[in-house]
C-alpha cells in the first residue's frame, strides 16, 4: 500500500482503541485518529480536491495537524507544512512556488496567513487544535491510490543561494524512511510512548516521531512548544519511552532542576539525537543523569531526514553520526566528485531509498544537488576504519539556532531592503544554550542615522521571531576577496 495514510488506517484496524495522541489532557485512540482523517479526505473531495494537488498546513504540534496531515494523503493531495511563525512574505513564497490552492492555519498564524493568501488567491481555513471543523463531514470511504514514486510532501528548505526551495519527497521517501527508522533504528513497538517535542512541520519531527509512531502503532504525545520543566514533568507522568530532540532541548533538560517528587523519566529506553553535533560533555552528563543512552543521527530534509544512525545493536561512537541506516548509501567525495580515502575529508553524498524525487520546478537546482545519482549535502566528513561518520565542517552557511534553519542569503536580502544599509552579512556565533546565534555585520551610508537596535527591529517585522539578527555590528566596508565576493571567513563579531 504506497499510499503513506495507509498506515494509519492499518493501525487503527489493528489496534483501534489503543491510546494514538496524547494533547493536554485530551487522548486519541488510533480509531479515532483514523475517523478524523478520514473525515478530513471527504471534505477535500468535496472541495474539489484531486489527486497530486498541494494543500498548505500551518500548525503547532496538535492533533489537527495529524488529523489534517493524514486526511490530505488520503484524498490524495501533497502536503506543504510550514511554520506557523513564519511572516506573510514567507508564507507568500510557499504558497506561492508549491501552488497551494488550500492553507489550514492555526488561529495565531490566521492573519499572516491571510496576507500571503491574499495576494496568490489560496484559500485559508483557521482550524482549532481538535479539528473539530471535520466533525460534521462525511467520512472518505475510500483511500486515493498513490504509487511510491507520487509525491506526499513538498518540505521547504534553502542554501545560501536565495528563496527556500521545496524538497519534494514522495511516498517511498517517506513511507521507507519511517519504516527503517521505527523497526531498524529505534526499534519503536506498539507499546512505546513517544515525546513529540520536535515541530512535524520539519523532517525530523514528521518521520522519526509521527509518521514512525503512528506506522507501528506507537503513542505520540503533542508538545506545540519546548518548556524544559513541562517535559520533565510529562516525561515522568506519561511514562514516556522514547525522547527526540536536537542537542539544545538535551542541554536544557540537563539543566532543569529536578521536579518536586525527585522523579528522572525512568521509563526512558533511548533518546534520539539530530539537527546539529551534539556536545560530548553533555551527551554523557545527560546519560548520567537520566540512566537512557543516546543515539545520534543525521539527515537534512532532503534525505526525509534520515541518513546515518548510531544503532541500537551496534556499538555507538560519541561524536559520531553512526553508519548508513538500511537501504542508504554515504560516500566522502571531493570537489570533483571521486571519493576521498578513509581518514579523509570530503563532501556527505547520499545515495538511497530517502533521496528526495528533486526541487519542486526547480530542475537547475536538483541538476546542481544530484548530479550523478548522489546527492550532494555540502556537509563535509572524515569516516573510521569501522566506517563510522563524523561531521567536521559545514560547506554551507547554514545556521541552526536552538534547533532551527536559518538561512544568512534570506535574511540579508531583508537587510539589503532598508535604505541605509549598503552592504549586509549574517553569520552565525557560538551560543551556549542555542548552539549559535544569528549575528549580522553591516556597513551603511555616510548619511546614515539608524541604529543597531532600529535595523533588528527591521528585520524582525518581516521574518520569523527565531531569524532576526541578535547581534548587529557597523563596519565602514566589509572584508573581500579578489573578485569583490564578501569573505564571512574574516568577519568577527566585536568583543
Amino acid at each position: 500500500m504506497p499510499n503513506i495514510a495507509g498506515n494509519l488506517s492499518e493501525t487503527a484496524r489493528r489496534h483501534p482503541e489503543r491510546p494514538a495522541l496524547r494533547f493536554g489532557s485530551t487522548l486519541l485512540t488510533y480509531a479515532e485518529l483514523d475517523m478524523a482523517a478520514s473525515r478530513v479526505a471527504g471534505m477535500l473531495r468535496t472541495l474539489g480536491l484531486t489527486a497530486g494537488d498541494r494543500v498548505g498546513v500551518m500548525l503547532p504540534n496538535v492533533p489537527a495537524f495529524v488529523g489534517l496531515y493524514y486526511g490530505i494523503l488520503r484524498a490524495g493531495g501533497v502536503v506543504v507544512p510550514m511554520n506557523p511563525l513564519l511572516k506573510a512574505r514567507e508564507i507568500e513564497h510557499c504558497l506561492a512556488d508549491s501552488g497551494a490552492g488550500l492553507l489550514f492555519v492555526h488561529e495565531g498564524a490566521a492573519q499572516e496567513a491571510a496576507a500571503a493568501a491574499g495576494v496568490t488567491g489560496t484559500v485559508v481555513t483557521t482550524v482549532d487544535p481538535g479539528l473539530s471543523q471535520a466533525d460534521d463531514c462525511e467520512p472518505a470511504g475510500t483511500q486515493t491510490p498513490r504509487d511510491d514514486d507520487d509525491l506526499a510532501v513538498i518540505l521547504y528548505t534553502s542554501g545560501t543561494t536565495g528563496r527556500p526551495k521545496g524538497a519534494a519527497l514522495t511516498h517511498r521517501n517517506l513511507g521507507r524512511n519511517a519504516e527503517v527508522v521505527a523497526e531498524r533504528v529505534i526499534e519503536l513497538g506498539e507499546r512505546d510512548v513517544v515525546m513529540g517535542c520536535l515541530p512535524m512541520f520539519h523532517a525530523f519531527g514528521q518521520t522519526c516521531g509521527m509518521n514512525a509512531a503512528v506506522r507501528q502503532g506507537a503513542c505520540l504525545v503533542l508538545v506545540p512548544r519546548f518548556e524544559p520543566a513541562a517535559v520533565l514533568a510529562l516525561l515522568d507522568e506519561l511514562r514516556v519511552t522514547v525522547f527526540e530532540g536536537v542537542p539544545t532541548m538535551y542541554n536544557a533538560l540537563l539543566h532543569q532542576a529536578p521536579s518536586a517528587t525527585g522523579a528522572e523519566a525512568g521509563a526512558l529506553r533511548v533518546c534520539v539525537s539530530g539537527g546539529a553535533a551534539l556536545p560530548t560533555e553533555v551527551l554523557h552528563a545527560f546519560e548520567t543523569r537520566f540512566g537512557c543512552a543516546v543515539a545520534e543521527g543525521y539527515g537534512l530534509s532532503e534525505t526525509s531526514p534520515v541518513a546515518t544512525f548510531n544503532h541500537c545493536d551496534r556499538p555507538r561512537r560519541p561524536g559520531s553520526i553512526g553508519t548508513p541506516i538500511e537501504g542508504v548509501e554515504i560516500r566522502l567525495v571531493d570537489g570533483a566528485g571521486g571519493e576521498v580515502p578513509a581518514g579523509e575529508v570530503g563532501e556527505i553524498a547520499v545515495r538511497g531509498h530517502n533521496v528526495m524525487a528533486g526541487y519542486w520546478n526547480r530542475p537547475d537546482a536538483t541538476a546542481e544537488a544530484i548530479p550523478d545519482g548522489w546527492l550532494r549535502t555540502g556537509d563535509l566528513a572524515r569516516q573510521d576504519d569501522d566506517g563510522y561518520l563524523y561531521v567536521v565542517d559545514r560547506k554551507k552557511d547554514l545556521i541552526i539556532r536552538g534547533g532551527y534553519n536559518v538561512y544568512p542569503r534570506e535574511i540579508e536580502e531583508v537587510l539589503y531592503e532598508h535604505p541605509e544599509v549598503v552592504e549586509a552579512a549574517v553569520v552565525g556565533v557560538p551560543h551556549a544554550s542555542l548552539g549559535e546565534e544569528v549575528a549580522a555585520a553591516v556597513a551603511l551610508t555616510p548619511d546614515a542615522q539608524v541604529t543597531a537596535e532600529a535595523l533588528q527591529s527591521f528585520v524582525k517585522e518581516r521574518v520569523a521571531p527565531y531569524k532576526y539578527p541578535r547581534k548587529v555590528w557597523f563596519l565602514a566596508t566589509l572584508p573581500k576577496g579578489p573578485t569583490g565576493k564578501i569573505l564571512k571567513r574574516e568577519i568577527r563579531p566585536p568583543r
